[in-house]
């Protein structure tokens, strides 16, 4: 089968070669908003779509104040879950449709972002239920004005083609991946990072980090999302512990915010690996936070793939300063892993999750397995067995 696998990756590199993959239109700060905002007609109403923890934290106010002030009507939908379930997106739409919405804000992390992609793309696929619109390039519809303004550094959502959603009737995540699934407009405030608590700072941080790693070490990388991916990678290592433990400085804020859009810029053309394929069942059958699944099972996972990946390591370390010219490939690359285990210390990181149940490894494994071989060009192909294993070391039961 592996050879099919890597005829599928090699299809998926050439869609992305000759078709290509659009970009968001990038702002930056409450004056790039401002900016966005003075060419939206203002007899169009704007669906913004949040979640209730950040209303009350009072995070949207800047931003509502400032469409009062363009006198742009607005209709706040702020039910979205943690782990957006498709409720959500039908009742968001329901909103947008009822209020006779003609564009999109989403300010949240990559849950809220993700549920108003699909919510935009139900919008113009009224006939396709979000089960109907899961996999590869379903949509194929151009979808209405979505502004992107991410609250987290890490799923760098605001800039990628893919939405995911949660069925919790049938405990699966189910991905959607278009082309017409990127934001058309991004717009990168740091001041709405600083409420994010400190252990959610790290763990998205992490989940950056892990799409930078994972679309590098695989074997779809491009120029492009090759630059993307380091120069992320080299944010995140100089700039995470500082705005884990001062969250007020805001210059570290925007670079993160900077390194989580582009590793989504990197991912969203390499894709990503084993470490997400586990950490999406982990979601589904538990809830876990995402970010969090991602940080307890990177270092499992690179440390799977071995030498065939010290090369990519190697040049991570490399370009992030860590080596002396005198040091070995391998030697490189155990740099970096030392370097990237002493973050996750330091971040105080769980090496366990407490929810994992024993009895349900052999299914986690089966599903990890089933959705990274096919989708994921990943550097070396794991077995059942060997997701089994990787799922026990983080297992406390």
């Amino acid at each position: 089968m592996s050879f099919f696998y890597r005829c599928y990756h090699f299809a998926l590199k050439c869609i992305v070669l000759f078709i290509g993959i659009p970009n968001p239109r990038l702002y930056t700060g409450y004056s790039g908003f401002t900016l966005w905002l003075k060419s939206w007609p203002k007899e169009k109403p704007l669906l913004v779509v949040s979640d209730t923890t950040l209303v009350k934290l009072g995070v949207l106010d800047e931003i509502l104040n400032l469409l009062d002030e363009q006198t742009i009507t607005w209709h706040l939908y702020n039910d979205v879950a943690p782990n957006p379930t498709i409720d959500n997106v039908e009742n968001g739409l329901a909103t947008y449709n009822s209020k006779s919405c003609t564009g999109i804000i989403a300010i949240g992390g990559g849950s809220v972002i993700d549920c108003a992609k699909l919510i935009a793309a139900r919008s113009v696929k009224p006939k396709k239920s979000i089960k109907q619109l899961k996999g590869l390039f379903k949509v194929l519809k151009r979808l209405p004005p979505l502004c992107a303004i991410p609250t987290t550094a890490g799923t760098g959502s605001e800039t990628t083609v893919a939405a995911v959603v949660n069925d919790p009737n049938a405990q699966q995540k189910y991905a959607a991946t278009d082309f017409t699934l990127v934001p058309s407009d991004a717009v990168l405030i740091p001041e709405l990072t600083q409420s994010v608590p400190a252990h959610i700072t790290a763990t998205t941080g992490i989940d950056a980090l892990t799409h930078a790693i994972e679309a590098y070490i695989g074997i779809n990388g491009l120029t492009f999302s090759n630059e993307r991916s380091l120069q992320a990678i080299d944010l995140i290592l100089k700039n995470l512990l500082i705005v884990h433990k001062k969250g007020d400085d805001l210059a570290a804020r925007e670079k993160m915010l900077l390194a989580s859009f582009y590793a989504g810029q990197a991912f969203t053309r390499a894709s990503v690996g084993y470490v997400h394929a586990i950490a999406h069942q982990f979601g589904a059958h538990y809830g876990t936070p995402h970010g969090l699944a991602n940080s307890v099972v990177l270092m499992s996972v690179l440390r799977f793939y071995g030498s065939t990946i010290d090369g990519k390591l190697a040049d991570i370390a490399d370009y992030c300063q860590l080596t002396c010219s005198q040091q070995t490939r391998s030697e490189k690359a155990a740099m970096f892993l030392a370097t990237l285990e002493q973050l996750l210390t330091n971040l105080a990181i769980p090496l366990n999750l407490k929810e994992i149940k024993r009895s349900d490894i052999p299914l986690l494994a089966k599903s990890a397995i089933a959705e990274a071989n096919w989708n994921y060009p990943v550097a070396k192909f794991m077995s059942e067995a060997q997701c089994q294993m990787i799922i026990n070391e983080v297992t406390i039961e």
